[in-house]
């Protein structure tokens, strides 16, 4: 898999996100039906946008792309996503681009326009537009120098730009066409090729990329004479009043604010369980209704754990999926359908809970376990602390005694130091549950 990743000219928001989580699950899947998975996502380190904002901010180019890279990793891994196998940096790659540049012009699909500027040629390639399904005379002008007269045809994109006054020394690189900078399409055909060959299985970007970058991207590739992506998987956007969240637009909703009030698992139930290729509108009742559904998810794996002990990560690994959940995945990852068996086995868990039968209990836990799984959604994986412990252990033993002392105010009758001591736990964002089985608690 070849995912188009970030362009690192500003921090992420939840639009950027949703493209990262869904194919986090594709590569996940694929992974639990037994496959070895390489999975690139690539960083785009030098662009306009970055010049123009690293300029704007009087910070060296290469510190503002280093700055907002750290921010999507710190977004990639808060929502639990699993690192890709490589994650190639386009201003690592300048001899593979160069390379593949020069094989386009001794093919004759590409040629150089002054000094520092190569295109593609469009009309020389008779398949361009086939991924979009238009013919070249319908496809928009390329931004790149889009009114430049020294194109052959406006539709012809860059492969190689001159630089432009002004622009740092240290954002040029030496060709045989004169110095400058890559072209966005070219660094990933480059870094494609590099690292998954002349042919591969999927190639996968959000919506807003199928054209012109991954209709760009094939056309030099295939001109190039590789087979390049056998399969394309676009994710749909993140939406607001039916508007694609941007930052151009300020309606994008960036991850680590959003962090600041919302559980990071919360988040990613939001993105990770609708169907990739629909649009998610987000609303502020979104997290609302994710965070209710995860809830509930996250208590019933509590109780049942409670009642059948612990299941070893191993087994919930190893553990057969449901049928109707495996079709359902197979099934252009029909998320919507598997979340349906996961409710359906929640329930079955809950009812076996009430009549007692530990058997069913926990082939139920185990079941929606290893769907959740899928999705990066184990809750007993999101439940384990991965760092310093001893606060969450002091605070369960303080929390531990105080429920003991309800509970024997209780026993005596004496209700009003009872519900006193639930009020004053209830203040400190403490939630306590009474059941059959004793009291939990749990934060707020």
């Amino acid at each position: 898999m070849y995912v188009c990743g970030a362009t690192v000219q500003a921090p992420p928001h939840i639009g950027h996100m949703r493209s990262a989580v869904a194919f986090d699950v594709l590569a996940r899947w694929f992974t639990r039906q037994g496959l070895r998975v390489t999975y690139i996502r690539n960083v785009t380190d030098i662009d306009d946008k970055i010049l123009t904002k690293s300029a704007a901010n009087n910070t060296q180019w290469w510190a503002w792309a280093a700055q907002n890279e750290r921010a999507f990793t710190d977004a990639y891994d808060a929502l639990g996503n699993l690192r890709p196998t490589y994650e190639p940096h386009a201003t690592a790659h300048m001899l593979d681009m160069i390379e593949l540049m020069d094989r386009l012009v001794e093919r004759g699909h590409a040629y150089q326009a002054g000094e520092g500027n190569v295109y593609f040629d469009t009309r020389s390639w008779p398949d361009y537009g086939q991924l979009t399904n238009q013919h070249v005379e319908d496809a928009l002008p390329s931004q790149d120098d889009a009114e430049s007269s020294l194109k052959h045809d406006p539709r012809d994109f860059a492969l190689w730009k001159a630089a432009k006054p002004g622009e740092p020394g240290t954002a040029q690189w030496n060709t045989p066409y004169g110095s400058g900078r890559p072209g966005w399409h070219l660094e990933c055909s480059a870094m494609a090729k590099r690292y998954l060959g002349e042919s591969f299985d999927i190639h996968g970007g959000g919506l807003d990329l199928r054209f012109p970058h991954h209709e760009n991207e094939q056309a030099q590739s295939k001109a190039a004479g590789f087979d390049f992506a056998n399969f394309w998987l676009h994710s749909a956007w993140v939406t607001q009043g039916g508007t694609k969240m941007s930052k151009s637009l300020g309606n994008g909703l960036l991850v680590s604010e959003v962090l600041k009030s919302t559980r990071a698992v919360v988040l990613r139930y939001a993105l990770a369980t609708v169907h990739y290729r629909s649009m998610l509108e987000w609303t502020p009742e979104t997290l609302l209704e994710a965070n209710s559904t995860w809830d509930r998810f996250a208590g019933f794996v509590q109780r049942a754990q409670e009642r059948v002990g612990l299941v070893d990560t191993a087994e919930i690994a190893a553990a057969e999926l449901p049928a109707a959940f495996v079709d359902a995945m197979n099934d252009d990852l029909n998320v919507s359908v598997g979340l349906a068996q996961v409710h359906e086995r929640l329930k079955a868990g809950n009812t076996a809970l009430t009549a007692g039968d530990n058997d069913e209990v926990r082939a139920h836990l185990i079941a929606v376990r290893a769907m959740l799984d899928v999705f990066g959604l184990d809750p007993v994986a999101w439940a384990e602390d991965k760092g310093d412990d001893r606060a969450v252990n002091a605070l369960d033993a303080l929390v531990s005694q105080q429920i003991q002392a309800r509970v024997r105010a209780r026993q005596e009758r004496d209700f009003a130091t009872a519900d006193a001591i639930r009020d004053a736990l209830t203040a400190a964002g403490i939630v306590v549950e009474d059941s059959a089985d004793g009291a939990r608690w749990s934060l707020a």
